[in-house]
C-alpha cells in the first residue's frame, strides 16, 4: 500500500457536482493498494497514519497526531499511486491490485481509522473525482507499508 498523506485545513470530494465529503483540519489520504496487498498492511498503515506526529504543538514542533488535534480525514483511492513510468511514457498499472481485491482493503482501512477514534469520510471508489485539498504547510508525507 502507499499514501500520501496530506496535512490540511480543509478539504473534499466531489462527484459529478455533488460534494460527498468535507472535513476541516486533518489529512486527506490517497490510498493506492498494490498487488500482493492484505489486511496486515492496511493495519500498519493505518496505524501508523493515526499516529503520525505532523500538527505543530505550542512550541511550533511537529509533535502531534491526528487523534491529539481531534483532526478528521478523508480517503481517496488512488489506483495512479502505482503507476510504473520505467518503460516509456504512458504509465503502466499493473502493480495495482485489481478493483475486489482494493475496494474490501480501502474500507478496511478507513473502518480501521474510526477505529483509532478518527473521524474518516470517504471518496467513491472506481469514481472520477474532484479533490479539494488545502494543504497546510504545505506538508506531505508518503508512506509505504
Amino acid at each position: 500500500m502507499k499514501a500520501v498523506v496530506q496535512r490540511v485545513t480543509h478539504g473534499s470530494v466531489s462527484v459529478y457536482g455533488k460534494v460527498i465529503a468535507s472535513i476541516g483540519r486533518g489529512y486527506v489520504i490517497l490510498l493506492g493498494v498494490q498487488a500482493g496487498d492484505d489486511r496486515a498492511k492496511a493495519e500498519a498503515l493505518a496505524k501508523k497514519i493515526a499516529n503520525l506526529r505532523i500538527f505543530n504543538d505550542k512550541n511550533k514542533k511537529m509533535n502531534l497526531s491526528i487523534l491529539d488535534v481531534n483532526g478528521e480525514a478523508i480517503v481517496v483511492s488512488q489506483f495512479t499511486l502505482l503507476a510504473d513510468t520505467r518503460k516509456g511514457n504512458r504509465p503502466s498499472f499493473i502493480n495495482a491490485a485489481p478493483p475486489d481485491i482494493a475496494s474490501p482493503l480501502v474500507d478496511y482501512f478507513i473502518e480501521l481509522l474510526r477505529n483509532y477514534g478518527v473521524n474518516t469520510q470517504s471518496g467513491k471508489f472506481g469514481a472520477v473525482m474532484q479533490v479539494e485539498i488545502h494543504n497546510d504547510g504545505p506538508v506531505t508525507i508518503l508512506l509505504d507499508a
